[in-house]
């Protein structure tokens, strides 16, 4: 991402956020203020988003932010009060939060946060007391310094979303963050997303996933970090985090897509795969 620039990826995945919200019946993950945000988009990437190839991609970021809300649901039952989404973008949970003593931490680039708090405004979307905006670029300063100042009490379990987020690191900064949420408290954790090497695909997947690697790329936001399943567990445990959850698409079409009517579900090539580790 350019700096100074708002992440132009974040846009499009709250159009086609908001896109499962009109026509996937019903929707994975229910988010009424993803419709609001994405109203800055143009029609064509709204209508592009709604088209019949477009739905893998929008049940995945559907089933992705479901999974990371429901191990939120269980640390909280737990006890942990904090929790900090790392790269926030036009993520939605801090207004739809239904955990009364839960502290949110949206953490991302200073034009990000500008462009969002614009997009709330516009969207007459109110800032939770409980939010905390977190100015912060995870490739040139220290995450829990930058949460401390912001009022996050590093003395007590937190739980970390970090989505959409990983393949754009530099492996540095990967394990600089990964350090810095293991030597938080036990009880701690972080649900996240990564991709895969793109030479396990299929000719056509590959081209799929050629022509938005050259997207995001036009967009000022490379890939650059690829992470088979081996070498992502590998790096948690290096991390220090003693439990690990690792989940692929046939796990989530197990949970979520099972009997829809309407069939939507995620392909079994797809990249992306998530996981969660504990302190």
């Amino acid at each position: 991402m350019e700096i100074g620039k708002a992440s132009k990826t974040a846009l499009r995945v709250a159009i086609r956020r908001a896109a499962h919200q009109l026509i996937d019946r019903p929707p994975v993950l229910a988010d009424p203020i993803a419709v609001r945000l994405a109203d800055d988009g143009s029609p064509r990437d709204m209508e592009r988003a709604q088209h019949r190839v477009a739905r893998d991609f929008r049940a995945y970021l559907a089933a992705r932010s479901r999974y990371v809300e429901e191990r939120l649901a269980v640390v909280v039952a737990g006890g942990v009060e904090q929790y900090v989404v790392l790269g926030a973008g036009l993520e939605t949970f801090a207004y739809r939060n239904p955990f009364p003593a839960l502290r949110v931490f949206e953490v991302d680039l200073p034009a990000t946060q500008a462009w969002k708090r614009h997009l709330l405004a516009k969207a007459g979307i109110d800032l939770p007391a409980n939010l905390t905006f977190v100015p912060l670029d995870l490739e040139r300063q220290t995450l829990v310094d930058g949460l401390v100042e912001a009022g996050f009490d590093r003395r007590r379990p937190a739980f970390f979303g970090w989505l959409g987020v990983v393949p754009y690191l530099t492996l540095e900064a990967f394990r600089a963050t990964l350090d810095a949420i293991a030597q938080l408290p036990a009880g701690s954790a972080v649900s996240l997303d990564y991709v895969s090497l793109p030479k396990t695909l299929s000719p056509q997947r590959s081209k799929v996933f050629d022509g938005l690697s050259k997207r995001v790329a036009a967009a000022g936001e490379p890939f650059r970090l690829f992470l088979p399943s081996e070498e992502l567990a590998q790096e948690l445990h290096r991390a220090g985090f003693q439990r690990l959850e690792m989940v692929d698409s046939d796990w989530l079409n197990e949970r979520y897509f099972k009997d829809r009517a309407d069939g939507l579900k995620l392909s079994g090539a797809g990249l992306s795969r998530l996981a969660t580790a504990w302190v």
